[in-house]
Formats: structure tokens, C-alpha cells, sequence
């Protein structure tokens, strides 16, 4: 699991900042690399690394108390799979013993 901004964009995840009131729950994809430009790429990239940096303009907007906001990470799956059925090499044997 990455620590770290640079961590995060070398493995492609994507992070979205999600609002947590309840009449809002409104979610925006980061930009890592915009993140890494402004913090530095050895910023973490944990909750309690980035929770206080966010907060919800809609909410605001509207003058709803402000809630605490949440992140949710998504490996990059594809990369994932690529990189594990590399070697595998489909077989066309019959695997059914023959009667």
C-alpha cells in the first residue's frame, strides 16, 4: 500500500475525495501529479495525511456545516492483471479423462 503522493501516481491509483454530508456526498477524482507539485512527491498519502487539506465548496456554498471528508483509493486493476498473467500461456489440453 502506498505512503507516499509519488508512491500513489507509480501505481497508477486513482484517489477520490468524497464529502461526508450526508445531503451532499459529492466526489471529485485528485490529481495526483497537481497534488505532488504543490506538496512535494514525499507527502503521504494516507487519510490523516490529506483530510485536512479538503473541504466541500458546494457544502460551503450552501452553508452546510462542515463534515469531515473521506478518500477512497482504486488500484490500477488492469496493471495489475497485466502484470500477473504475463507468463501464463493458455493450454488447449483436454482436462476431461477420456471413457
Amino acid at each position: 500500500m502506498p505512503h507516499t503522493l509519488a508512491d500513489t501516481l507509480a501505481e497508477n491509483e486513482s484517489v477520490y475525495v468524497n464529502c461526508g454530508h450526508p445531503m451532499c456526498c459529492k466526489s471529485t477524482k485528485l490529481d495526483i501529479q497537481a497534488l505532488i507539485e504543490r506538496l512535494g512527491p514525499d507527502h503521504g498519502s494516507m487519510h490523516w495525511d490529506l483530510v485536512r487539506l479538503f473541504g466541500c465548496a458546494d457544502c460551503k456554498a450552501a452553508g452546510r456545516d462542515r463534515r469531515p471528508v473521506f478518500f477512497t483509493c482504486i488500484p490500477d486493476y488492469e496493471g495489475l492483471n497485466r502484470a500477473r498473467n504475463r507468463e501464463w500461456k493458455p493450454t488447449f489440453e483436454s482436462t476431461k479423462p477420456e471413457a
